[in-house]
C-alpha cells in the first residue's frame, strides 16, 4: 500500500509516531509533520527532529518506504490527486486541522492532501485529539464524516486489560490499522466473555 500519514500540533503525538512505524512494516508511507507538531514531538517525546526531520526521521525508523514532505511544500506530488494513495490519516488531528479540512481551507499540506483524499473518494482517517469537544468540533466532525471520513478519536478500551500506557497507545493504533485493513498483534481481541479477553 502506499499511504499519507500526518502528525499535527496537538497532544498525543505518539499514536501517530506509533502509527508510522507500523504503517512501514508493509507499506509505502509519505508524511507530513506540521511545523507545531515538531515542539510537542520534541515536548511530550524527547525527540529532536524539527532541525533537520528528513535526516532525523531516517535515522529514527530506518526505512527507505518513508517520504518526508515539508507542511509548507504546497508543490508536493501528495498535492494532487494524480499522485496515486490509497488512504491517508491523520493522527492526532488538532482542531485547527480539523477545521481547515472540514472547511476546504487547504493552506497547508495537510490540509490539501486531506482535501485531495476526500475528494478522490479515498479513504481519510482523522483522530481529533481534544476533550472536551465543543458544538464547533462536532460540527465539523460531522460534516466530515457525511463526506465519508472516518472519525476516530483516541478512546482506548479497557476490555484488553492494559496494563500500560503503551498497552492503551497500542489499542488505539491497533484499531486505526483495521480501519486500513492491515494485519496486527497489538491488542488481544473482544471474543464477546471476559474470559476471551484474558
Amino acid at each position: 500500500m502506499r499511504l499519507i500519514a500526518a502528525i499535527t500540533g496537538a497532544s498525543g503525538v505518539v499514536l501517530g509516531i506509533r502509527l508510522v512505524a507500523e504503517l512501514l512494516k508493509t507499506s509505502e508511507v509519505h508524511l507530513i509533520i506540521s511545523h507545531a507538531a515538531f515542539s510537542v514531538i520534541a515536548h511530550e517525546t524527547g525527540l529532536t527532529w524539527g532541525d533537520t526531520p528528513a535526516e532525523s526521521l531516517c535515522d529514527y525508523f530506518k526505512s527507505d518506504r518513508l517520504h518526508y514532505h515539508d507542511e509548507g511544500n504546497l508543490h508536493s506530488p501528495i498535492s494532487s490527486g494524480s499522485f496515486r494513495v490509497d488512504a491517508m490519516a491523520v493522527v492526532p488531528c488538532s482542531m485547527k486541522t480539523l477545521s481547515a479540512v472540514a472547511n476546504g481551507y487547504a493552506s497547508n499540506l495537510t490540509a490539501r492532501a486531506a482535501d485531495v483524499t476526500i475528494k478522490e473518494g479515498r479513504k481519510l482517517i482523522i483522530c481529533p485529539r481534544e476533550m472536551p469537544f465543543s458544538a464547533i468540533h462536532l460540527e465539523n466532525m460531522l460534516k466530515l464524516a457525511r463526506a465519508g471520513v472516518i472519525v476516530a478519536p483516541p478512546t482506548p478500551a479497557f476490555y484488553c486489560l492494559p496494563e500500560t500506557l503503551d498497552d492503551a497507545v497500542d489499542f488505539i493504533v491497533g484499531k486505526l490499522l483495521d480501519q486500513l485493513n492491515i494485519k496486527h498483534n497489538l491488542f488481544r481481541r473482544w471474543g464477546g466473555h471476559i474470559e476471551d479477553a484474558q
